[in-house]
């Protein structure tokens, strides 16, 4: 499957944020905006912060615009301004990242000037950022992506965004997959993909969600996880990453992407989003909860787990 993806409005939206963030900075409704420039490699972008209007004639936005930019935005960070409003350019998966954090207290929705993308998919990370968006090339994210507008931010384009061709999920295929397999299957294809973990935490570091001064992980008293890259250790990593992310992953699959070993960490982050969504009927989105399945309980929860 090649055809082609129309994102032939991007060069328009690409504007609209140059014309916005100009607008916004001079008025001094913001103090920076976060937003995507171009990068040193042909066609490649790259993650900018700007602080004054004049700085906004070199932001952009492609089908290579793949970074999840709520990251910036973390305590975690220390890039970004201390004071006054910030503006960020968010595609949807992004805007869910943030309104995760809002809803764990680690921003406030008045902080924020949002300028929301009408995305049609972005460029998986495994072709050249200059190659025409298709079906074909497509980030796996983006297949299964209910969210191509943005709700509630305080700018987007007015552009009719193309229709998007139906395409079969690529995580929904290989869960279903997995699920098809025997416990000790399932359990040996996993073991397999944590062996090749080298411990490099880029995940980690990318992750919005991952906004700890100190992570858990790095204690050695008391010595939660091993952090050189042996097997149990690995494994722990993982286990303990994807149950931290349970319930709160927006989807937006940087920490697949950054993996310099190809471990398939978004299709772990996609199953457990599959099960909270079957067990307690939730899921990632744009409204502010301030309680996750898994941080609250309630009388009526299953208690058969309890020996």
């Amino acid at each position: 499957m090649i055809n082609t993806i129309d994102i032939s409005h991007y060069g328009t939206v690409a504007e609209s944020i140059r014309i916005e963030a100009a607008r916004i900075l001079g008025e001094g409704l913001v103090t920076a905006v976060v937003a995507y420039t171009a990068g040193r490699r042909a066609g490649s972008v790259q993650p900018a912060i700007i602080t004054s209007a004049a700085e906004a004639e070199r932001l952009t936005f492609t089908a290579a615009s793949v970074n999840n930019l709520a990251v910036y935005l973390t305590k975690a960070k220390k890039d970004i301004p201390r004071s006054g409003r910030i503006g960020i350019v968010v595609k949807g998966c992004d805007l869910k990242a943030l309104v995760g954090l809002m809803g764990e207290s680690q921003l406030q929705r008045e902080q924020l000037y949002l300028i929301g993308i009408p995305c049609a998919g972005v460029l998986a990370s495994t072709v050249r950022p200059a190659e025409p968006l298709t079906a074909g090339n497509l980030a796996p994210k983006c297949r299964e992506c209910d969210a191509q507008l943005p709700e509630g931010c305080d700018y987007v384009p007015e552009i009719d965004l193309p229709l998007p061709t139906p395409l079969e999920s690529t995580y929904a295929a290989e869960i279903a997959r997995l699920e098809g397999l025997t416990p000790a299957e399932r359990w040996a294809y996993w073991k397999e993909q944590f062996a090749k973990c080298i411990k490099c935490y880029a995940c980690r570091q990318v992750c919005p969600f991952c906004f700890c001064e100190q992570c858990l992980c790095d204690r050695n008293k008391p010595q939660m996880v091993d952090t050189t890259p042996r097997p149990a250790g690995n494994t722990a990593w993982h286990i303990v990453r994807a149950m931290h992310l349970a319930g709160r992953c927006a989807g937006c699959a940087e920490c697949e992407r950054v993996c310099p070993m190809d471990i398939p960490l978004n299709l772990l982050n996609r199953k457990m989003a599959k099960e909270l969504k079957e067990l307690f009927d939730y899921e990632a989105g744009f409204a502010v909860n301030e309680k996750g399945p898994l941080t609250m309980f309630m009388e009526k929860d299953d208690q058969s787990f309890i020996k």
